[in-house]
This record gives structure tokens, sequence and C-alpha cells, in this order.
């Protein structure tokens, strides 16, 4: 269980006090194994009642430098960092608010705040929680913070970047608006006749989301998150937008504007699996179409053709047939597969408990995808290239 900050947490750790034993914890191993004598060290220098969240802000730093740039000296709580944009997505969403008068209404620890601060016009930032509205201060340094209920409007004529939470979904993967919180559709109510954005989990369901571009994003091939943009912020005409960030600062996106004329053909040279985002966002048909591509099957989303698009892992076909383990045995002895990545989509697979049955031995790297086609379920054995 993670450690649960107060306001004097906060108050020491930004003291210079909490600072210089923050800097002697954190050379410290922060390991399972390590757990007892690095305990012991921290009560040494940040006594007994703040040993353990000098603790806990050394690992969390830690933990932050994968997700935020340049916030090694930041504060946080476990489920502040969680909840946390990552950098380049949130740069991303901000560059849609230059030059706006912008009110962060859940400014949290201040991850999305500090990017929009950078391209904003003004902005302020609001939170309920007051330790991690402090942990903000500390973060932020001089934007402008309150204490205040994002449903309770404390300014007038600003953009508003609201990023609720989520009520316990009982296990279900796909969210409901009603299971935020605040629920959609009183932030919408709230909010009426201003712009907004609301960042969300991707797995909302987006089909129960009234008049707003819904956008995808995914950072170095995972989907991280969804934004939702309402009134002046949304783009006249696009429904559903898929934006892919790369790890190298590279981006582009793609919507439901363009068009999505694709054919289901026969397998070509190349087999594409689209970035998450675009299959989220329910542009599969459309990123084919741009890309003169075709489909497998129209209910899969695997697309193939002839010249696959330049900067995507593409996978080039080597053999397939109809899906048996008995058939795809023998397909990986006769090319001598002894390391094999197994891609699965529209078929009840498990990847690793059909490797270990596999039994592989032999030399050569692979990738197999397993799908349907039609009724047919099928194995493509292929080489993964960078195009």
């Amino acid at each position: 269980m993670s450690y649960v900050f107060d306001l004097d947490d906060v108050a020491y750790l930004r003291s210079p006090e909490g600072a210089e034993a923050l800097a002697a914890v954190a050379r410290l191993p922060l390991t399972a194994s390590s757990r007892l004598d690095d305990t012991a060290r921290a009560r040494r220098v940040a006594g007994q009642r703040f040993a353990a969240a000098t603790l806990e802000t050394a690992s969390l730093r830690r933990r932050a430098e994968t997700k935020l740039d340049s916030a090694g000296d930041w504060l946080f709580t476990d489920e502040g960092l969680q909840q946390a944009t990552p950098t380049a997505v949130a740069r991303h969403r901000a560059r849609r608010l230059t030059g706006r008068d912008v009110h962060d209404v859940t400014c949290s620890i201040g991850a999305d705040l500090r990017e929009i601060a950078v391209v904003a016009r003004r902005c302020v930032g609001s939170d309920l929680d007051p330790v991690r509205l402090s942990m903000a201060r500390h973060n932020l340094g001089g934007v402008p913070l309150a204490r205040a209920d994002a449903l309770l409007p404390t300014t007038v004529a600003t953009t508003v970047l609201a990023d609720p939470g989520r009520r316990d979904g009982g296990g279900r993967r796909r969210w409901r608006p009603e299971d935020l919180r605040p629920p959609l559709d009183e932030l919408i109510e709230t909010y009426a006749g201003r712009d907004l954005v609301v960042k969300c989990a991707p797995g909302l369901d987006f089909d129960a989301v009234p008049h707003a571009e819904i956008e995808l994003v995914s950072l170095s091939g995972q989907v991280r998150e969804a934004s939702l943009w309402f009134g002046g912020l949304a783009t006249s005409g696009v429904r559903r937008r898929a934006t892919v960030l790369g790890a190298d600062a590279s981006a582009w996106t793609i919507t439901d504007a363009e068009p999505d004329e694709c054919p289901v053909r026969e397998v070509g040279q190349w087999l594409l699996d689209p970035d998450g985002a675009i299959v989220r966002a329910g542009l599969v048909r459309h990123y084919a179409a741009r890309h003169g591509l075709g489909q497998l099957d129209s209910r899969i989303a695997y697309l193939t053709g002839d010249e696959p698009p330049a900067g995507v892992r593409a996978f080039r076909v080597v053999d397939h047939g109809r899906y048996t383990e008995k058939y795809l045995r023998t397909l990986l002895r006769r090319h001598a597969v002894g390391r094999l990545e197994i891609l699965v989509r529209g078929l009840d697979v498990d990847p690793d408990a059909l490797r270990r049955r596999l039994k592989l031995n032999g030399s050569a790297e692979a990738t197999v995808i397993l799908t349907r086609v039609g009724d047919t379920p099928t194995a493509y054995l292929c080489h993964a290239e960078r195009t």
C-alpha cells in the first residue's frame, strides 16, 4: 500500500531540511532487498516522523524519470504520479490551447498545467485535494493555484481542462461517461458555453460521448490517453482523431474526415498491425485508404499490401495457411524458427501458452500472426522489419 502524505509531510519536503534529506535518500538503492537498510538511513537523516514520506518521495521521483521531463525535484503522491500525463502527451495537448486563458480545474500535482503555462496567454489551476495542491505549488513555481471544486466554477471566460477520476468499474474494461468523477454530463453542463477539453482513459465508451471531437493519443506505440474536445476547441467535421507520437518527438494524425474506402483483399507481401490509437479510434479503414492498403477481413484490424508506409514496424509475409497447431509446428520446423513473436487478433489463443506447447527448436527468428479471415483461422509467418 502506498504512503499517504499529509500537509506536514509536504511542508517538510519543501523545506531546506527536507531537500537535504531527500538528496541523501536519493543516493540509496531503494530496492526491495535494501528496504530495511534504506529505512534505517532515512530515519537518521529525516527523523522518525518524516522518514516514510522521504523514502516514498525518492522512490516516486525515480519512477517519474521515464514519464515526466525535468521533474527531478517534484513532489508526488503515488496516485498523482500514476494519473499524471506523460510530458510528450501533455505537451501535444497544450499546443491546441496556445494563446488562450486556461483553467485546469483538476490540476493535481501539475503535470498538464506545467505544459499549458508555456503556451497559454494566462493559466490557473485548482484542485480539491489540499495535499496535491500544495505539491503543485512546489512543482509549478509561480502558476496561480486555488483550492476549488471542479463543478463550482471559479473563473469566467476561460478555456477549461478537466481530468476526472473514475469510480470503481467492477472489473469492466470499458468505462461509461457516468463512471467518471465528476460525471462527464455534469462537467459539460457546468461549463456549458465554455470551450472544454476533458482528459480521460482510452477505455471510455466513446459511442456514449455527445458532441465532441474524440482524440486517441499513443506514445512510442502505447495508447496513453484520450482527449474530448468540446465547443470551439473541436475541429469542424471531425468526430474521431488518432494522434501517434514517437519517442523521437515525431507526430502525425489522422481523422474520420479523410476517405475510408479500402478493399478486402488477399494477403500481399506485407502485413501491418496499425497503431493502437488508430484501432481504438475506429480509423483503421481511413489509415488503409491513406496508404493504399487493404483489409484481410472487414472485421479485423490487420492490413495488407505490397508496399508498407515508411517509418512503421511491418511484417514481410514468408508463408501462410489455415491455422492449426499441427500446421504451425510444421511451418516453424520448415523455417527453423527458434524465437517466435506471436500476435493474435480475432482468435481465442493465449500466445504464451501456445509458445510453451510449440517447444521451439531452431536458429531463426520470426513473427506469426494468427487471425481469422472470414470463418477460417489463418497463420501468417513473417519477418518483422522497420520500414
